[in-house]
């Protein structure tokens, strides 16, 4: 039996691949997970490469989803990234992290997609 939760992460991050492909990134890797960490999607556009949090919600009740990608998961997802692109040796890479919230309001009939570019730096340190 599937965990009502975990369907809910596998529909979200499916809806965000569509619209980020939707919109030209290629994405490259799905959960990509190492020793540091796991990042839902890793994509590409034709200069940069791009760590994707995935955050999916069936309410509002707690703020945006984006939201929560506090500052530890933020070091987390940039220690899972310096382990991809160290394992396939890619040091002079343009990167930047994004988080794509997906929402699903039972009052809607499609889910709200927001796509948060550039949402923290390397250091960790959020930006929005």
């Amino acid at each position: 039996m599937t965990d009502p939760r975990q369907a809910l992460g596998r529909r979200g991050e499916a809806l965000a691949r569509a619209h980020l492909e939707r919109r030209g990134v290629r994405i490259v890797v799905e959960n990509f997970t190492c020793p540091a960490g796991e990042i839902d999607l890793v994509g590409r556009t034709r200069d940069t490469l791009i760590f994707i949090e995935v955050k999916t919600r069936k309410s509002r009740a707690f703020g945006p989803p984006h939201l929560a990608v506090h500052q530890q998961k933020q070091r987390q997802i940039v220690r899972t990234a310096e382990w991809y692109l160290a394992e396939r040796r890619m040091s002079d890479v343009a990167c930047r992290f994004d988080v794509v919230a997906v929402t699903f309001l039972e009052d809607e009939e499609a889910p709200r997609i927001d796509w948060v570019q550039d949402a923290f730096p390397a250091e960790g340190v959020r930006v929005w």
